[in-house]
């Protein structure tokens, strides 16, 4: 099975495709941190938690082990662990021995595709109860985030601010044009 990233800075709009690409009939694995940030209590600084980042692995982990449906060829995850290694630079954290393991296991495995689906920042940000990030951190992060996925040997495939329906279509074409 081929397991694809769908990743971008916060406001892209990510979850908007993947929940598009759910609804075209796609197998999606839902983004962890945003989940695992809603978990701690509210107005909490979860990013600031020490356990912060290997709950995000843990939850990425088991979402990842989850059983996929019968005939399912492709799953598109929102994020990865390759995520949360440019989220830990983003906040100026060490790396975790779990995450090293987990960052080790995926690179040994090969458990995603090299091309990544990079979601292009649309340009402004909807506050959230766990997206607590300023224009200023978000572009930062972006650059982090771009820079740690082609350093670790990822192709983005830049994913251009366009309506939801084209965003699936684009991705659609590269899962369809690739080859095993």
């Amino acid at each position: 099975m081929r397991r694809w990233i769908v990743t971008g800075t916060p406001g892209a709009g990510k979850t908007m495709l993947v929940d598009a690409l759910a609804a075209r009939g796609h197998a999606v694995v839902r983004e962890a941190a945003s989940d695992v940030a809603a978990a701690y209590p509210s107005g909490d600084a979860h990013w600031e938690r020490a356990e912060f980042l290997d709950d995000i692995v843990t939850l990425q982990r088991a979402r990842e082990l989850a059983p996929v449906p019968p005939g399912v060829s492709d799953q598109v995850f929102d994020r990865s662990p390759v995520c949360t290694l440019a989220l830990a630079r983003h906040l100026g954290r060490d790396v975790t021995p779990r995450l090293a393991a987990e960052l080790a296991r995926i690179e040994r495995d090969r458990t995603y595709e090299r091309r990544v689906l990079y979601v292009e920042w649309l340009g402004f940000l909807t506050p959230t109860p766990v997206r607590r990030i300023d224009v200023e951190q978000t572009l930062d992060f972006d650059r982090i985030h771009r820079l740690t996925y082609t350093e670790l040997g990822y192709d983005l495939v830049d994913v251009p601010v366009a309506p939801v329906e084209e965003r699936a279509s684009l991705v659609e074409s590269v899962l369809a044009t690739a080859t095993g």
